[in-house]
């Protein structure tokens, strides 16, 4: 029989390495369905958060240099040797489950906001992992190919995610409120430019569609529908208003040194994600036509978790007495414009 070329050769190694790597790929998927899933092993011990993240951060960089190895390794011809395979398996395989293990360290009492960071940001690096031996496995081994190196850059990146990472709750709070903040701004300016186009919203849209093919009022604001949307968007600004002053209390006053005050902390966090999904159903319904019942309840939705988060934060360390005025006259504002949404809408059809 005539010599294989080293190509031909490696390809067909490769047919041979598929299913240590495909089981490889399971333990791994399976591990990632448990992170996401599974809750902290509590201990008794008292918990040391500086060492977690020195061990957190240890175990990333760990998985980024293995990850890197076993892509060099199957990057092009020859392929490591059946032994050589396998240890380089059993390196990286124990690399992801030493990183799982960490995070198992950090117990709920430190926050679910900060754990729930953290688990994120572990998962993401195994789905990396998982899909960097995807990639080899269904890739043509004759160089390094652009899909390989672009999973690789992708365990990279995720494992360098750690040194961006919020370092305890009050940290992770003010991270997650301030992404909040950010869509409920861009929510704000979507509506505040539709409202800006000469009673038009879809003007960008429909631009090119002849007048009187679109004449119809259902792509128009009335005058009525601009009255309703006036304390609307008044609702919406105070949204906004409220994230930044509550995200200000967070940073100067939040506290980490009692379990009470990182609950308090968490409990912020849980209702604030309400704010913007509760934004964009209000913003949707203000284009026309106009649903007043849809919009009548939306905002009174809105209204009713932007209350919830202002009693939380007043009633919480965050806020001092001397210094909850700006609660007060949130709270009047949230009231007004709601008040002003149900003279103008019916409470059904």
């Amino acid at each position: 029989m005539e010599g294989r070329s080293p190509g031909t050769a490696s390809c067909l190694a490769l047919v041979n390495f598929s299913v240590p790597l495909r089981n490889l790929k399971d333990s791994l998927r399976v591990l990632l369905n448990q992170l996401r899933d599974g809750e902290s092993r509590e201990s008794k011990e008292v918990f040391n958060l500086q060492h977690f993240w020195e061990m957190l951060e240890q175990s990333f960089k760990m998985t980024s240099q293995e990850a890197t190895k076993f892509s060099l390794a199957f990057s092009k011809p020859p392929l490591p040797s059946a032994e050589g395979c396998g240890k380089l398996i059993e390196d990286i395989e124990k690399s992801v489950v030493t990183m799982s293990a960490v995070y198992y360290l950090l117990p709920k009492c430190q926050g679910t906001t900060l754990r729930r960071i953290v688990r994120e940001a572990t998962t993401d690096v195994v789905d990396g992992v998982i899909q960097l031996i995807e990639t080899i496995v269904s890739t043509p081994l004759q160089s390094l190919s652009q899909e390989q190196l672009m999973s690789t850059g992708g365990v990279w990146e995720s494992c360098d995610r750690i040194t961006e990472l919020p370092r305890d709750n009050q940290a992770a709070v003010l991270s997650v409120m301030s992404s909040y903040s950010k869509l409920v701004k861009d929510a704000l300016e979507e509506i505040e430019e539709a409202q800006n186009s000469d009673g038009d919203p879809f003007s960008d849209v429909l631009g090119d569609i002849d007048m009187e093919e679109r004449g119809n009022r259902d792509t128009y604001w009335s005058e009525a529908d601009r009255q309703v949307m006036a304390p609307c968007l008044g609702l919406i600004k105070a949204s906004k208003a409220s994230l930044k002053k509550v995200s200000e209390a967070v940073k100067n006053h939040g506290k980490v040194r009692e379990q009470e005050y990182i609950a308090q902390l968490d409990d912020l966090a849980d209702c604030s994600s309400e704010i913007s999904p509760s934004v964009d159903e209000l913003v949707l319904c203000l284009y026309p036509p106009m649903n007043y019942v849809a919009v009548r309840y939306n905002a009174a939705k809105l209204a009713s978790v932007l209350k919830k988060m202002l009693d939380i934060v007043g009633m919480s360390h965050m806020c001092p007495e001397a210094e909850n005025s700006w609660v007060q006259f949130l709270n009047r504002a949230v009231d007004h414009n709601m008040d002003k949404v149900k003279e103008l809408t019916p409470a059904s059809a």
